[in-house]
């Protein structure tokens, strides 16, 4: 198969079939597309498209009763099980609250829709995945034993699009270029701004306000309020979590979608470079090898601050952050700040 030329859906097909226990996006990587091409090319053949209309789908979603969520990004793959229930929007995005599941959501890259049903012995396991401009994976839902199959086909007729052409229009997507940390020179600034915080939720207007990634910014504001720890940090935090019980709040974001989990982890299992949480209700795989920088961040709140450990990969991308478990109006719990506090730290910040 040349390289240059996208297969057709056909040659797709094909391929599929002659690799049917590879993961999609492995297989996608293999062909040279993008995931949503490869669901796309099976539209007719267990695949339906249906429109992204996420805002109406996350008050729908809530009948399918108990489901799987996953959302991942190149490094780390986060999986919970739960029910869907209340939703907070704006215009622009929303955050969904349910039992267990625990959402942010924004609209604009949540572009491409399917309904996937697959065969699995005398089984049929069916999901709804949803990818942006670029075809990738921006969240996906999976049924569940337990899931309404009947409010799963309402939804899914309510939202099917006239569109079942097997092929996806998908684009290249630009990674967001900030200012390099040797360019930016506003420090004092974000010091002022970042110790002023009384919300941690200040934080993301303070980094649109000074034009600077959070990457940047870590980097930047020094060691009062965020210091490098060891690579293998992670390795170290999951397991005495798991020891003492601690309560976390674990994120994984896509470029359209951040999902939490939040509670303890118990059942831990390294595979190769894996990091895996093996939890009744929760699943995180991590790919330790893409680590490259692990930082502790501390953050002003009106109650006293909060303590996040940020994992990075080698372009700076945000792979995964943990927080402690903690109730709004509260300070964060002190066995969860004497944790991420005792992570071994490296020598020096690079800020100026």
């Amino acid at each position: 198969m040349d390289r240059n030329v996208k297969p057709t859906a056909q040659e797709i097909r094909s391929a599929r079939s002659q690799n049917p226990k590879m993961r999609e996006r492995d297989l996608a990587l293999q062909l040279g597309i993008s995931e949503a091409d490869l669901v796309a090319a099976h539209c007719g053949d267990g695949v339906r498209r249906i429109e992204p209309r996420v805002r109406e789908l996350l008050d729908e979603l809530p009948a399918l009763g108990e489901v799987m969520t996953l959302t991942r990004n190149d490094s780390a793959v986060h999986e919970t099980i739960g029910t869907f229930g209340e939703v907070r929007a704006s215009p622009h995005a929303a955050a969904v609250f349910g039992d267990n599941i625990d959402l942010r959501v924004f609209y604009e890259h949540w572009v491409h829709g399917f309904a996937v049903e697959k065969r699995d012995g005398d089984a049929i396991r069916r999901s709804l995945q949803f990818f942006d401009a670029g075809g990738e994976a921006v969240h996906k839902i999976h049924l569940r034993p337990a899931s309404d199959v009947a409010a799963y086909e309402t939804l899914v007729d309510r939202h099917l699009s006239a569109d079942q052409s097997p092929v996806v229009r998908t684009e290249t997507v630009a990674e967001e270029e900030g200012i390099a940390i040797d360019a930016f020179s506003r420090r004092d600034e974000l010091r002022a701004r970042w110790g002023s915080m009384t919300d941690v939720h200040q934080f993301y207007g303070m980094l649109k306000d000074l034009g600077v990634s959070r990457h940047v910014a870590v980097r930047s504001v020094g060691e009062e309020y965020a210091w490098p720890v060891d690579r293998e940090a992670i390795g170290t935090l999951l397991p005495r979590a798991a020891a003492a019980q601690t309560p976390i709040m674990c994120f994984v974001g896509s470029r359209g979608c951040a999902q939490i989990y939040t509670g303890p982890v118990s059942e831990l299992k390294t595979m190769g470079p894996w990091l895996n949480v093996l939890d009744e209700t929760f699943h995180l795989h991590l790919r330790t090898d893409h680590i490259a920088e692990v930082w502790a961040l501390r953050r002003p709140i009106r109650e006293g601050h909060l303590t996040t450990i940020d994992a990075y990969d080698a372009q700076g991308r945000l792979i995964i952050q943990f927080f402690g478990k903690r109730r709004e109006g509260e300070d964060e719990r002190q066995d969860w700040r004497s944790l991420a506090e005792s992570l071994p730290r490296l020598p020096g910040s690079v800020a100026a």
